[in-house]
């Protein structure tokens, strides 16, 4: 079967799970095949080897199954970094740039800033932060699947001044043991109520509950921010969550 036959069959599947099935259908292709949506168009007669369409037929099988298409890839562009992810770490999101201009605009004209990613998951926001404004972060992260990603992606951008972390956002006492005197703190928590993640995108169920849930209210992590981290932040410092 042709690499083009393949695209198509994979657009029609993906119809029934995807709001954009060409986009998901060419992420596939370029992942196995090595080939863009102008490269099917133009070359796509070329048959590939049976491995190679064994492994495209099984990933859009895990597509059309519920599974993220980002963890069938194994990584994600998040503005201009590529970062790793899969089972076991929130998927990073074009929304949360928002996070990032914001605390980059408020970091403008601070030299050399130090600060904090909490509940720092892949690394996207600090990693980010250390590119735009040449930050010095530690990204801290509290289970060890998703620092796992969150240390493959630091060692992917080495010139970046990111260090990660093992550590409870919610408890006191590593709280404590955190030095203050800090420019800035940024996190992308958990917020969403817990009575609502039934009713999420099957997706969304992929990925872990621990980043998505905020608690009964959803503002279980906000308030422990508010009370035991920002107290780190030397006077004029930036708080954005």
């Amino acid at each position: 079967m042709s690499i083009r036959s393949l695209y198509y069959g994979a657009r029609r599947a993906l119809a029934a799970v995807s709001d954009d099935p060409a986009l998901e259908a060419v992420c596939l292709t370029q992942h196995f095949f090595g080939m863009d949506r102008a490269a099917v168009l133009t070359h796509g007669d070329r048959v590939p080897d049976a491995q190679a369409e064994a492994e495209f037929f099984a990933a859009v099988d895990r597509r059309t199954g519920g599974e993220p298409l980002q963890y069938i890839l194994g990584e994600w562009d998040f503005m201009a970094l590529t970062l790793r992810c899969g089972p076991g770490v929130l998927i990073p999101r074009d929304d949360t740039a928002v996070l990032v201009e914001a605390a980059v605009e408020r970091l403008a004209g601070v030299s050399a800033p130090r600060g904090l990613d909490l509940c720092a998951g892949t690394g996207a926001v600090a990693l980010m932060l250390a590119l735009e404004t040449g930050a010095e972060v530690t990204a801290v992260e509290k289970f060890d699947t998703a620092l796992g990603y969150l240390r493959e992606n630091l060692a992917r951008y080495p010139q970046l001044s990111v260090e990660a972390v093992q550590g409870d956002v919610l408890a006191p006492a590593f709280a404590a043991s955190v030095p203050g005197g800090l420019n800035f703190i940024v996190s992308n928590p958990p917020y969403i109520e817990t009575g609502e993640l039934p009713g999420l995108q099957r997706e969304v169920q992929r990925e872990p509950q621990t980043a998505l849930d905020g608690g009964a209210d959803g503002l279980v992590f906000y308030r422990a921010i508010c009370a035991l981290w920002t107290e780190k932040l030397r006077q004029g410092g930036v708080c954005e969550i």
